[in-house]
């Protein structure tokens, strides 16, 4: 019982699917890491529903009905976390004055173009998606959700909060060995596209995306809080769908 109220919070806090709410969800999905790559599973097939048209209507078509289907089942408040990050990465000054952009309400430049390249990125990756055979297009997308959830599920396993928060929600409720559990789960993703590589790719690519804000918020904010890993989730799936195209196109 206590892994499926960990799923359903799971998917109650990182999509917009109507699971509906249990008392202890949340409790659950914060000490499970494993429960991020199953959302990653269901959210992304979900989400790739559109891709099973790109033999029939335009590429551009198919393209925008996959971006609308991402952000129609994962919602849009993890951008809210791409926003805060891009304005903390302009701003001048040390740790202290970054964190307080990142509770500031206001929007700035860095924010607009922060959230307009990760949307303007996650659409030109449909448009990748677009130009793969079908069942190519769908475990790529499938494969970078798994990892950017896999990511995600690092980032509570071995990171460190910068401060009280959404992050050390997460942070102080999981340790080190619970990563096996997430990245045992995440592995049948990697072989979406046997024999061809190119899941694996898109999983591996996700997991790099997440790292690249991961690391930035060491750097530069001391720690990982609740707007690193919305942005990390966005950033991530970029990645490993423009990765797992460009891993098809090479081949």
């Amino acid at each position: 019982m206590s892994r499926l109220a960990a799923v359903r919070g799971a998917l109650g806090f990182l999509t917009r699917l109507p699971v509906g709410h249990h008392d202890g969800d949340w409790e659950a999905f914060r000490t499970r890491p494993a429960a991020f790559p199953v959302v990653g599973f269901v959210a992304g097939a979900i989400a790739a529903i559109p891709l099973l048209a790109t033999e029939t209507l335009a590429a551009p078509t198919v393209a925008f009905g996959y971006l609308l289907a991402v952000y129609a089942v994962m919602g849009i408040h993890h951008l809210d976390g791409v926003a805060d990050l891009g304005d903390a990465l302009v701003v001048h000054g040390d740790a202290d004055r970054r964190r307080e952009v990142l509770k500031d309400t206001t929007t700035g430049v860095g924010a607009v173009l922060a959230v307009a390249v990760t949307v303007a990125g996650l659409a030109l990756a449909g448009l990748g998606l677009a130009g793969l055979p079908v069942f190519v297009a769908v475990a790529v997308a499938i494969a970078a959700e798994v990892g950017t959830k896999l990511g995600m599920a690092a980032m509570a396993c071995f990171g460190h909060a910068s401060h009280d928060g959404m992050g050390r929600q997460f942070t102080t409720a999981a340790v080190p060995t619970s990563f096996v559990a997430p990245a045992g789960v995440a592995l049948p993703a990697a072989l979406l596209s046997w024999p061809h590589p190119v899941a694996a790719v898109a999983l591996s690519g996700a997991v790099a995306g997440v790292a690249l804000p991961w690391y930035w918020a060491n750097r530069h904010l001391g720690g990982i809080n609740g707007d690193v890993f919305g942005a990390a989730n966005e950033i991530g799936r970029v990645a490993g769908v423009h990765l797992g195209v460009i891993a098809w196109t090479l081949s």
